[in-house]
């Protein structure tokens, strides 16, 4: 089932494992080593100077918080309740890799994410610990683990939620409630990753290949889960409706608007506001996935 047995414990293949890891790492950085540059290595693994966001803000947690900075300047100063000219100029809507300070809202540090995101994936550890349950308990617990590290990091790459949503895909086709959740984060994910492929020429390719493997998922896990009902609750139906309507007004209205030169980071922001909604609930989802098999794992 996964859990462990000490019995089995062997000093000989722990000196043969701690070997072949210290070998991999001697290999990797030994050459950044010998020519003085691992503090550039270190300082790309370790991007604490680059600010908390990317230029294209990560669709997770810090993208709401962000928006809602921003909201609160907007109010603040409409209602007289705030001085434009003493709040701090946070520039994370400019494009630019920085450290930003918010306007209203507490400012992020990294030594915040990290506590943020130890605490999203603590209940999942503890789960797997107490009560192992086989492959499939671990991978789920991996999975929470690899998305809260997505949701709460420091500079979170927006590529990185490839790193759910393929193992996802192991755990969709052996319940329906996993399908509905992998169908739900890929979709949203995978759109997400849309303002990487930014120019005209990409356009078709990008929407084309989206639509191909979205409507193969849909069709597939609805044969494969036939029979158990919808794998989409309406909200949620709703919600991936909404993904048409935002990629119409950022890919085709957008560029004719008055608004392109005014406001040329406005789709991004849409775009990540919009799909941090739903990563944040595919997260809650899993969680709650997680929770009810404890529970029946406790029944007797």
């Amino acid at each position: 089932d996964g859990s462990v047995e000490w019995r089995s414990f062997s000093l000989l293949r722990l000196l043969v494992l701690g070997g072949i890891v210290v070998s991999v790492f001697t290999l990797s950085f030994g050459p950044f080593l010998v020519m003085g540059q691992l503090p550039q290595v270190l300082s790309r693994l370790f991007p604490f100077k680059r600010g908390l966001c990317h230029a294209y803000w990560a669709p997770n947690i810090w993208a709401l918080y962000n928006i809602l900075d921003k909201v609160l300047v907007v109010l603040g100063v409409r209602l007289k309740l705030l001085q434009e000219a003493e709040l701090p100029q946070a520039s994370m809507t400019g494009g630019l890799v920085q450290e930003f300070q918010h306007s209203v809202l507490p400012s992020i540090s990294p030594v915040t994410t990290l506590f943020c995101t130890l605490l999203s994936i603590l209940p999942a550890v503890v789960s797997i610990w107490r009560r192992p349950r086989g492959a499939r308990g671990f991978l789920r617990c991996l999975l929470l683990c690899a998305l809260g590290s997505f949701m709460f990091g420091w500079h979170v790459h927006e590529k990185a939620v490839l790193l759910v949503i393929l193992p996802l895909s192991i755990l969709a086709v052996e319940s329906r409630e996993d399908a509905g959740i992998f169908l739900l984060l890929s979709t949203t994910g995978h759109y997400s990753l849309f303002p990487l492929l930014h120019t005209p020429a990409e356009l078709l390719i990008k929407v084309c290949l989206m639509l191909m493997f979205t409507t193969f998922s849909f069709t597939a896990l609805r044969r494969l889960h036939r029979g158990k009902g919808s794998l989409l609750r309406p909200l949620e139906v709703i919600y991936l409706l909404g993904l048409v309507a935002v990629a119409i007004a950022c890919e085709v209205v957008f560029p004719l608007s008055p608004w392109k030169h005014r406001l040329p980071f406005l789709p991004l922001l849409v775009t990540s506001v919009y799909c941090s909604v739903g990563v944040c609930y595919s997260f809650l989802r899993l969680y709650l996935s997680l929770w009810r098999s404890d529970c029946k794992a406790k029944q007797p």
